[in-house]
């Protein structure tokens, strides 16, 4: 596809030959340069928007390994949420769609950057290396089928409060699972991942999502040029949870631009909004703002971490959106409603990105806003405690003639 665009764009309607190698698609920014290898006797032939390609081997749609199936997801139009809520300003609204990675998360980037970075670094050895990490589920999650496919063995510590879907799905993995106080949070889950690496003599190594450079780094050279993509460079908004602060970050990295990333800007008007609990107003707080109402505890898992993440650039922040749980699992509620199975971050993004879309000043934007993971990791979250309680009460019925449905515990024949 990437050819078929590369020719069409740039040849007349006419058959042009190629040389053994063609190096001619170059990124100026900060993705890497693409080659394309093609046989001295192969053409590609261009007429109007036909054209066809010849080349020596054929490729097939086949990953190799679980992991090479990160990334590239596509962007979904929610717009309709938008004029569900009355908006009817022109706005646009896309949602990034990273709960189809390979293990239904956003996370799954940074999970496979962070390990691929060790490795190329030589700091970790499959089958001597022990990963070790705090994390609230997703990122663990990556870590844990990355390692699972790499040979690592893996101990992640996370907060009594993550669901035990999570749980599960880390156990299944061949994970070991520590639990840490739900009042200390992620600092808490943090201070134990040092104390068992500590105690492994030297062959533990802890990632440290949170301050760990190829965090941003992956959402610079993937996310950010997808979106930028997939919406034909007509994004004016992106709205993104904070959990490490890598997404919101590196996604605005590479479409304002950064000097020091050598990302030139694409949009250097991009308005960059984060997404933190309202209970939680740490982001806010930081950057000067007024906290609202009580602060502690808060039910939207996978963002307000209870610390300010050190890969964070607050300075990329156009705004900060706080969100209240019950916001949040009333958004994911009606997410689900229109078929989209989702988690109650993606509820607080997206009413995030509904109140924002509203405003008489983004009539007529495009805004693109994460959807971080899939819906059925949730079930033991309370936004789901009616579905649970409905689902357990559900009863069977009797079936028809010719069936005698005392066979099957029924008072009567027919039930």
């Amino acid at each position: 596809k990437l050819l078929t665009y590369f020719a069409s764009s740039l040849w007349s309607p006419q058959t042009v030959s190629f040389s053994n190698h063609l190096q001619a698609i170059m990124s100026l920014r900060c993705i890497r340069s693409l080659s394309f290898k093609l046989n001295s006797s192969s053409r590609v032939a261009v007429r109007g928007d036909a054209v066809a390609a010849a080349a020596a081997t054929r490729y097939l749609n086949v990953a190799a390994r679980p992991s090479d199936l990160v990334g590239n997801t596509p962007l979904l139009d929610l717009t309709s949420m938008l004029e569900s809520h009355n908006i009817t300003n022109g706005a646009k609204l896309y949602g990034k769609m990273e709960s189809l990675g390979p293990c239904s998360s956003v996370k799954d980037r940074l999970g496979r950057s962070m390990i691929d970075d060790a490795e190329e670094r030589g700091v970790i050895t499959p089958g001597k290396t022990v990963l070790v990490e705090p994390t609230s589920g997703n990122t663990g999650i990556a870590l844990a089928f990355i390692a699972r496919e790499r040979g690592y063995r893996c101990i992640l510590t996370m907060p009594e409060t993550m669901s035990v879907e999570r749980r599960m799905m880390l156990l299944a993995l061949g994970c070991e699972v520590v639990l840490t106080p739900k009042e200390t949070a992620v600092p808490g889950a943090l201070a134990k991942a040092k104390e068992i690496v500590d105690g492994l003599n030297g062959d533990g190594y802890m990632l440290q999502q949170f301050e760990n450079p190829a965090n941003p780094k992956v959402h610079r050279e993937t996310t950010g040029p997808e979106i930028w993509r997939d919406t034909d460079g007509n994004v004016d908004v992106f709205v993104s949870g904070v959990g490490t602060g890598g997404t919101v970050t590196g996604v605005t990295q590479y479409i304002k631009g950064s000097m020091e990333h050598s990302c030139l800007p694409l949009n250097p008007e991009l308005y960059t909004v984060a997404v933190e609990p309202m209970e939680q107003m740490i982001i806010t707080s930081a950057r000067g703002g007024e906290k609202i109402g009580a602060q502690g505890p808060h039910k939207i898992q996978g963002m307000g971490a209870g610390m300010l993440p050190a890969v964070l650039d607050l300075d990329l922040l156009d705004e900060v959106v706080p969100i209240h749980s019950d916001q949040a699992m009333d958004m994911a509620n009606e997410l689900w409603m229109m078929g989209l199975p989702v988690g109650v971050s993606a509820g607080a993004i997206v009413e995030a990105a509904v109140q924002v879309c509203g405003r008489p000043e983004f009539a007529n934007k495009t805004a693109v806003c994460v959807i971080p993971s899939f819906g059925e990791r949730y079930f033991t979250h309370p936004m789901f405690a009616s579905i649970k309680e409905e689902a357990e009460g559900l009863v069977k019925q009797p079936l028809p003639e010719p069936f005698d449905n005392t066979d099957y515990g029924f008072a009567t024949t027919r039930g």
